[in-house]
């Protein structure tokens, strides 16, 4: 199975002039940096605002002062070491810390920190949880990006999960349908194992990570009806994104390219204030008003896509904004509050939920259950000895 190379020193991309590569070096050093060369053929390098470009080559403004690391308090949600359930229905395996690429916006970026160890090759003391908690129906083995595990590895994953009765759905977090479709079309082994545990009861779905139609290449569409054929579902979420994707045009593109390859829009998040993001950060009543001329632009399938904020509290829905309000809900909620709805002033410049005002009486932060993970936002701001990982 042939596979594109990956680099991890952005000062072998000769496609950047050598003082920007210099600039960006010390940008690595902070926020890791990790590509392939099939994602880079995409980049057109004659243009500096290239939107696949800023998705993947480090900015300037990453070493801004802004956001946390972990921005929705996710140490809050393990129950063991690599387990996360914060939803009533839903667990999280943290199964790896490395992805295809790593985006500049990615919210799970401490993952890549070397002094942060939050992903497990031991899955067991999880697999124990889920099987003990018969209100988990579904399961996201996530990281880092799950297909970027060996195929035996996830094979593995699949059987123990399918052993626990209870477990109706697996999910794939998973930016490889992008990053390299040829993980996904070219290894058999890969697909014969969803064709043996996504059954017609009991789905597999890949949770797909696509931010521009760009990335929609004939490439993609075949990994795409690969992962149809085996008996896999796929949607699909992005966060609206500042130089990216901050387009209602762009946006309902990608609707229309998602819809007519069979992949479903799921969500389109606004980006959660993380350490690093400041350069992709909109306001919200921009981004859905970004959204929802979108939506007008596309059929019924397109709009099935929801604009939430994933919270420390849970998914809030925006339903709408106008003259000044937020209308919001509950789309999922760590206490059980589901369908809560909520008017609350939104300021023009506001960006999230914590920064409209009495937003604050609508929950409280909550206490780790475990200490086998560790804080980051407790630790210091720049990684303890970093050590690019491969």
């Amino acid at each position: 199975m042939s596979q594109p190379k990956y680099i991890t020193d952005i000062g072998k991309i000769t496609s950047i002039p050598e003082r920007e590569r210099e600039k960006l070096k010390q940008i690595t050093e902070k926020f890791v940096f990790r590509v392939n060369e099939y994602y880079l053929s995409l980049i057109d390098w004659s243009d500096p605002n290239d939107p696949i470009r800023k998705l993947v080559i480090p900015n300037e403004g990453e070493l801004m002062e802004y956001g946390r690391w972990d921005a929705s308090d996710e140490d809050t949600n393990y129950v063991v070491s690599g387990c996360q359930h914060k939803y009533h229905s839903t667990a999280l395996l943290i199964v790896s810390e490395v992805c295809g690429a790593y985006c500049r916006y990615c919210f799970r970026k401490r993952l890549f920190r070397n002094d942060v160890k939050e992903a497990t090759s031991d899955i067991e003391p999880g697999l124990n949880y889920i099987a003990s908690h018969p209100e988990i129906n579904n399961v996201l083995l996530t990281g880092g990006d799950s297909l970027i595990l060996a195929t035996g590895k996830l094979r593995a994953i699949f059987q123990r999960l399918r052993e626990i009765p209870h477990v109706q759905i697996i999910r794939l977090g998973s930016k490889i349908p992008v990053f390299n479709p040829m993980r996904i079309y070219e290894d058999e082994e890969l697909l014969e194992s969803i064709r043996m545990f996504s059954s017609a009861q009991k789905r597999i779905y890949v949770m797909a990570h696509i931010n521009h139609p760009r990335e929609i290449t004939a490439e993609a569409v075949r990994g795409f009806q690969a992962l149809h054929n085996a008996g896999a579902i796929i949607v699909n979420q992005t966060p609206v994104l500042r130089g990216i994707n901050d387009d209602s045009f762009i946006l309902s593109e990608l609707l229309d390219k998602l819809s007519w390859a069979g992949v479903t829009p799921y969500y389109f998040f606004v980006n959660r204030p993380v350490a690093g993001n400041g350069e992709f950060v909109l306001p919200l009543a921009e981004v859905y008003d970004i959204v929802e001329k979108a939506k007008a632009r596309t059929s019924g399938l397109g709009k099935r896509v929801r604009l939430s904020m994933s919270h420390t509290s849970g998914k809030i829905e925006i339903l709408a904004i106008e003259n000044g309000k937020a209308y919001l809900k509950y789309h999922q909620s760590r206490e059980g509050h589901y369908g809560q709805f909520m008017i609350l002033d939104c300021p023009e410049e506001a960006a999230w939920f914590d920064d409209l005002p009495g937003s604050d009486k609508y929950w409280e932060k909550p206490r780790k259950k475990t200490d086998e993970v560790v804080s980051v936002n407790e630790m210091s701001d720049f990684p303890q000895a970093m050590v690019r990982k491969k």
